[in-house]
């Protein structure tokens, strides 16, 4: 009873730092990065597509972000904006607002702060030069060969897989159902509402089909079957059409891209 003060306290001292108007245009422009990302990585899945070369992931977004005659400034800028967003999604799992107060919403926050987290790492190594774009096959390849190892490895595995193709899964209900709309402002406009329509599914397939790699992983008991995102990328420019459907993979992500852009103008916070 005694500790019901204190916690309330510590809770509307993080709400006036979610508040802040510094943490809230980093966070929006946290949101602008994460567009700027998803666009390069789906012209580097299109280019892949149809037999051009990169690395179809966050980190070979990076590293040709990185490789502009600007390109360090622009690390420092996306690791900056990306921590902002990553201490933003913090205060919303700790004192969320409004209607953002269930357990799920917490969850959802806390997952999305360890997501920006490890892309602002990734971007600040780019930033200070020791960077490097490793396929996000080999270090899925590296984590999956680790879980094998531990007691119940193989189950282990397929929970992680299981665990990304709900997400993927979630990804598609929430573009479907335009549940996307929600994070936002009303009326943000036509192209916030399409690109949201075309890019949540997009992003949520190809979600889909890294977990599915996982399950595969698991089931064959080979950590060589985990695929990152360039993998599954990559297995989809080997099946039959695979140019045009790595295309319209393409697509959407860079409509997701666009959404981002939306959500950092449009953005409830």
């Amino acid at each position: 009873m005694t500790r019901t003060p204190d916690i309330d306290d510590a809770r509307d001292a993080v709400r006036t730092v979610g508040d802040h108007p510094a943490l809230e245009a980093l966070a929006r422009v946290g949101f602008a990065a994460s567009g700027l990302l998803h666009i390069v990585l789906g012209y580097t899945a299109a280019r892949v597509g149809w037999g051009g070369g990169g690395q179809a992931d966050q980190s070979g977004a990076l590293a040709t972000l990185a490789s502009n005659p600007a390109g360090t400034v622009l690390m420092w800028v996306i690791t900056v904006t990306l921590a902002g967003l990553v201490l933003w999604q913090l205060t919303v799992a700790v004192a969320p607002t409004g209607g953002d107060s269930g357990a799920t919403d917490r969850v959802k926050a806390l997952a999305k702060a360890v997501v920006y987290a490890a892309l602002a790492w990734t971007a600040g190594r780019f930033a200070v030069g020791s960077g490097s774009s490793s396929s996000s096959e080999q270090s899925s390849q590296d984590v999956t060969a680790t879980l094998m190892q531990a007691p119940a490895g193989q189950v282990l595995v397929g929970a992680v897989g299981v665990a990304i193709i709900a997400v993927g899964g979630y990804h598609v209900y929430k573009g479907v159902t335009r549940k996307f709309l929600d994070d936002l402002e009303e009326h943000p406009g036509r192209l916030a509402t399409v690109a949201g329509m075309v890019g949540y599914p997009a992003k949520g397939g190809v979600l889909a089909l890294v977990g599915a790699f996982f399950v595969i992983a698991a089931v064959q008991h080979q950590s060589s079957q985990a695929d990152g995102l360039d993998g599954a990328l990559k297995s989809l420019r080997d099946e039959p059409f695979g140019p045009a459907l790595l295309t319209v993979v393409a697509a959407g992500l860079v409509a997701f891209g666009l959404y981002c852009f939306s959500r950092a103008r449009h953005q409830r916070i």
